[in-house]
């Protein structure tokens, strides 16, 4: 037995309604006893990640206890809205819009990072959209270093390397976004007496794919346990709308669409996820546990009490999350 393999697709499976018995106890658990929370709010941006956690929260706690927000800014994507009202509507869940065009305009945000991408794309300005990139990790001899596509009004479309300091700045006044809508969250949060619930999956928490005390800060993580296949795997099962479930991946932070070729597909998401098991795990499943059993131990010790802070709550699954890395968000 100890000699036997086990595929990746095998690692991943998980009976999708043990599953969510086992995140909506957590949750009751912790929003209700030990957070002494009346209810949860969810920040909704169409995309299938809050929308799962949002059907998670509604079935632990009541559709009538979860608040869903959407926020949208100049950038945002058409569809964002409509999709998180969709799902609101399925759920029965109350909404409200709170525009953030207006307050990211007060801090600069736009300002600075066009300043920035002027520093290699001088006619940058009004009307123009934008994006930042790297290059495909295969089939490229190039040196991956961070690139800015423009599309002018007329739609012509310009790609430059960016230098490090004007890329910075780009990532630093974005990240003004995800810093933004995380106040509402917790002032809506904190008049209702409700808990903020986050929705980084797997994969964003392990490599830090968020912005720090933006959409890595939350009270209850429910999500933050599941890879992205699995997370369409809950979906599908508790009928999230296929609209929502086939909608290509977005942080709803740039205004240039990302490619249909982008790494994060859900198609690609899964063989992606595959890939990462079969490269980096030992899949035999005496190894697999004794390596479980050892995390579990060693979790608490090696983890720094400073560092159990809002970016690293339960997760809904009675585990601690150590304190993860924090990266910008920076779609291909």
């Amino acid at each position: 037995m100890s000699g036997q393999t086990v595929s990746a697709a095998d690692l991943l499976d998980l009976e999708p309604n043990r599953a969510i018995e086992q995140i909506v106890d957590g949750l009751r658990d912790s929003v209700l006893r030990e957070l002494r929370r009346r209810g949860a709010v969810v920040g909704l941006s169409g995309g299938i990640d809050s929308s799962l956690v949002a059907a998670l929260c509604a079935r632990a706690l009541g559709p009538e206890r979860v608040l869903g927000l959407l926020m949208p800014e100049a950038d945002s994507a058409p569809d964002s809205l409509e999709l998180g009202r969709l799902i609101a509507a399925s759920l029965g869940i109350e909404t409200l819009v709170e525009d953030i065009t207006p307050t990211l305009t007060v801090f600069r945000c736009y300002e600075r990072r066009d300043a920035a991408i002027r520093e290699v794309i001088p006619d940058y300005g009004p009307g123009w959209r934008s994006k930042i990139v790297l290059p495909p990790l295969l089939g490229s001899d190039r040196l991956r270093t961070y690139s800015v596509v423009a599309e002018s009004p007329d739609g012509q479309r310009v790609e430059k390397r960016l230098p490090a300091s004007a890329y910075l700045q780009i990532v630093a006044a974005t990240n003004f976004k995800q810093r933004t809508r995380k106040v509402l969250e917790y002032f809506h949060a904190d008049r209702l007496v409700y808990a903020v619930a986050g929705t980084p999956n797997r994969i964003e928490y392990d490599q830090g794919f968020f912005v720090k005390l933006g959409d890595g800060a939350a009270d209850v993580k429910p999500i933050a346990h599941l890879y992205k296949s699995q997370v369409f795997r809950l979906a599908e099962h508790l009928v999230v709308p296929k609209e929502i479930r086939s909608r290509p991946p977005t942080t709803d932070t740039y205004s240039v669409p990302k490619d249909k070729t982008s790494s994060t597909s859900p198609s690609r998401y899964r063989r992606s996820t595959s890939a990462w098991l079969r490269a980096t795990a030992d899949c035999r499943p005496q190894r697999l546990r004794r390596r479980s059993a050892s995390q579990k131990r060693t979790s608490s010790a090696s983890t720094p009490t400073s560092t159990r802070s809002v970016e690293s709550p339960t997760t809904c699954t009675s585990l601690r999350c150590s304190s993860p890395r924090s990266s910008p968000r920076s779609p291909q």
